[in-house]
């Protein structure tokens, strides 16, 4: 019988990672800029940037592993990680005031 491969590790590893070093990016950038418009984008670089590298990181460790899942391993990683990124950095869009997107942002990464 084939072995299927269990997605919650992965996901888990892309949330915690983004929840983790986004909140404090998103949190760093609003206390020290005050143009929304550089602290979204500047997060949305981080997110893409740190979610391909926890996906191919992820990748490298199912594979070394020798687990014939790794590359949806490293996907589902990703897009975790990615996914949870996109709902901390919503609330800048959301509100005009930037300490309460960030007030906002972390209660969702607290939820």
């Amino acid at each position: 019988m084939k072995k299927k491969y269990v997605y919650a590790p992965a996901i888990v590893l892309g949330m915690h990672d983004a929840i983790v070093s986004l909140s404090g990016l998103i949190a760093g950038l609003t206390l020290a800029l005050a143009d929304k418009k550089t602290i979204i984008l500047s997060a949305i670089i981080a997110s893409v940037a740190a979610g391909l590298s926890m996906g191919a990181s992820c990748y490298l460790a199912e594979k070394t592993d020798n687990n014939p899942y790794a590359i949806r391993a490293g996907a589902t990683t990703s897009a975790a990680y990615m996914g949870t990124c996109v709902f901390l950095i919503l609330p800048f869009f959301w509100f005009t005031n930037n300490y309460y997107a960030l007030a906002f942002s972390l209660l969702m990464a607290v939820a």
